[in-house]
């Protein structure tokens, strides 16, 4: 260093260290602090996962054990309690063969009323909505221009038949008078043609005597069929022209048609049975399908099948004495074809659909069900015809089947058991369900409360 400097190299010297040395010390003296904090988190952590892992291999080993105790019989107490089920008997009775289509109400007739000659409309004689029988007068048109008409060709006639006569009396003096050679041939000839022609004349004006006449009869507008008019489509003092003015639709309600339609496949089913001579009978439903209108009978068979929707036509004929059915209504038609006699019948709620097809579960004893594969028919919503693999008398559980598994042991509650066999369906698979859950609730929690205080003493 430079000797004129004012620092001396000692004093340098003295001072160099410091400075360095502080900060090295500072940070060896944290640097076990930071350390132990990270090593108490991964404790923490390593814990945590630990006491979850335990909690979910617990959890997995008494579910499998809970799985073996009930498929061979249980022997490990609370885990392997019999599920509570609700059963019902396999009976013996008659079940309706219905199939079901959608369906329009369709009138017999309906009518629009026009008038078939033209004139001014001078009166109407029906209330709109009213029934009306065949013949009732519906409107009056002006009749006096066919009156004045029928008059003309009346005088005509009267005129045309006085010359036939005249000609007649001629012709029989000819005749006489060509027999005394009186006169010719010819003038007899011809005086037979004249009675011809005047005939003819007259035949003509009679014609048109019965033309007006029946003009008249039409100015008279009468109901062609019995039903109801509907609002009518012109008022009066209207002129009306023939075969081109409505004035009111007459609509057949008594008796009315449904026109449903069914699928080609069970056309063959129904007409054996109409072959049979058979009188099928037609249920109405409304369009809810939940309210029974009408009840009637199958009238005929459409001839052909529509090929754009494979379907066929069938009309039922329906008394409609209190009107329930209006015309254009749509309604659901359910065809009663066949019933079935002494059908084995089981409840809907205890069919079950799985690999091997339809099946229930049996009881086996009072204690154990085994699975039972069936073969099903026909049904009505609540029971279903079974064709094989079971009889009368068997029983079948109807609630509580969803934890159930092939000889599982089972406990029948009264409960269950009397609203299995209730007739209504609203309250049967619901109570047993509700019951079997509280009591397997009741039962469970002391066992799941045993089981976690002797894993924490374990702990």
């Amino acid at each position: 260093m430079n000797e004129s400097s004012p620092i001396r190299t000692e004093t340098a010297r003295a001072y160099e260290p410091g400075p360095i040395q502080a900060p090295v010390r500072t940070r060896r003296r944290f640097r076990p602090i930071r350390w132990l904090v990270l090593l108490v988190a991964l404790a923490a952590i390593g814990a945590v996962a630990h006491r979850w892992y335990d909690s979910r291999t617990q959890k997995g080993t008494e579910q499998a054990a809970g799985a073996a105790g009930g498929r061979h019989g249980g022997k490990r107490g609370g885990s392997d309690l019999p599920q509570a089920v609700g059963i019902a008997p396999i009976t013996a009775g008659d079940m309706p063969v219905v199939l079901q289509g959608l369906g329009t109400v369709t009138p017999l007739a309906t009518v629009t009323v026009k008038s078939q000659i033209s004139g001014y409309l001078t009166e109407v004689k029906f209330r709109e909505g009213q029934m009306v029988k065949a013949g009732d007068p519906l409107a009056q048109i002006d009749s006096r221009p066919y009156e004045a008409l029928l008059a003309q060709y009346q005088g005509q006639l009267a005129r045309d038949q006085a010359l036939l006569q005249n000609s007649k009396l001629d012709f029989q003096r000819y005749q006489t008078l060509n027999r005394q050679d009186s006169i010719s041939k010819q003038n007899v000839d011809t005086q037979a043609a004249l009675v011809k022609q005047n005939e003819g004349t007259v035949a003509a004006d009679q014609a048109l005597v019965d033309q007006q006449k029946l003009n008249i009869a039409y100015t008279h507008i009468t109901s062609p069929v019995d039903g109801r008019v509907g609002l009518r489509q012109v008022d009066q003092g209207n002129y009306i022209s023939a075969a081109s003015t409505a004035i009111v639709v007459v609509t057949q309600l008594h008796p009315i048609s449904v026109v449903f339609t069914l699928p080609e496949d069970d056309v063959a089913r129904v007409m054996r049975r109409v072959r049979a001579g058979a009188s099928l009978a037609v249920k109405a439903y409304d369009r809810g399908d939940s309210h029974e209108i009408a009840t009637g009978k199958l009238d005929t068979v459409d001839n052909q099948i529509d090929t754009t929707t494979g379907t066929v036509k069938l009309r039922a004929l329906f008394d409609n004495a209190d009107e329930e059915l209006f015309p254009n209504q749509f309604v659901n038609a359910r065809l009663t074809v066949e019933t079935l006699h002494d059908a084995t019948l089981v409840p809907n709620g205890g069919i079950l659909q799985g690999s091997p097809g339809a099946y229930v579960y049996l009881m086996d004893g009072d204690d154990k069900v085994s699975v039972r594969p069936i073969k099903t028919g026909e049904t009505d919503g609540i029971h279903t015809v079974v064709l094989s693999g079971l009889k009368p008398g068997d029983r079948v559980v109807t609630d509580g089947t969803d934890r159930l598994k092939d000889g599982a042991k089972v406990r029948v509650t009264e409960g269950a058991q009397a609203s299995a066999v209730s007739p209504t369906p609203s309250a049967g698979p619901q109570a047993p369900a509700a019951d079997a859950a509280k009591e397997a609730t009741a039962e469970g929690a002391p066992q799941q409360g045993g089981r976690r205080r002797h894993r924490q003493q374990g702990q």
